[in-house]
């Protein structure tokens, strides 16, 4: 026997499917195909804040050195405003770095709900439904590889 996918709540191997805590064998999986959900605008939204929130320092950094160069003030002043507009932009660096590492985890989980559906001689029947668009990704590719060799013989 052949494991394809294992995870706490799948399990495909050569001979069965468990998903969604029913218990399916191969040839009982008469067609497979998954569907996507509406997309999640508070994924999308926090997307853009988190965007936003980095490009915000780089902003006012842009600004202060805009504001030095523009006004006419002391010597001291102007470079204060220099020194302090370089700085807020380098401070971003890093906390851009932890915000970018968030974006690409929403990427990863997706802004919609997919599901995967079975049609098995009793009707059709939902298998998974998942956020997680990388493990839908993983759990659809396993079980198609599954049913590849029903589907020869």
């Amino acid at each position: 026997m052949t494991t394809y996918y294992r995870d706490p709540e799948v399990l495909i191997t050569s001979s069965g499917v468990h998903m969604n805590n029913q218990d399916f064998r191969l040839p009982e999986l008469i067609r497979v195909w998954y569907t996507r959900g509406a997309r999640d605008w508070g994924v999308i939204a926090r997307r853009g804040a988190l965007g936003l929130t980095m490009l915000l320092p780089l902003a006012a950094g842009v600004l202060a050195i805009g504001v030095a160069l523009v006004i006419e003030a002391t010597f001291a002043t102007t470079l204060a405003f220099l020194v302090g507009g370089v700085l807020v932009g380098l401070a971003v660096v890093p906390v851009a770095d932890l915000l970018l590492e968030r974006v690409d985890r929403s990427y990863d989980r997706g802004s919609r709900s997919l599901e995967i559906w079975g049609r098995v001689p009793g009707g059709d029947v939902l298998l998974l439904r998942t956020d997680n668009a990388q493990r839908f990704g993983r759990v659809y590719r396993a079980l198609q590889r599954a049913l590849e060799p029903a589907v020869r013989r």
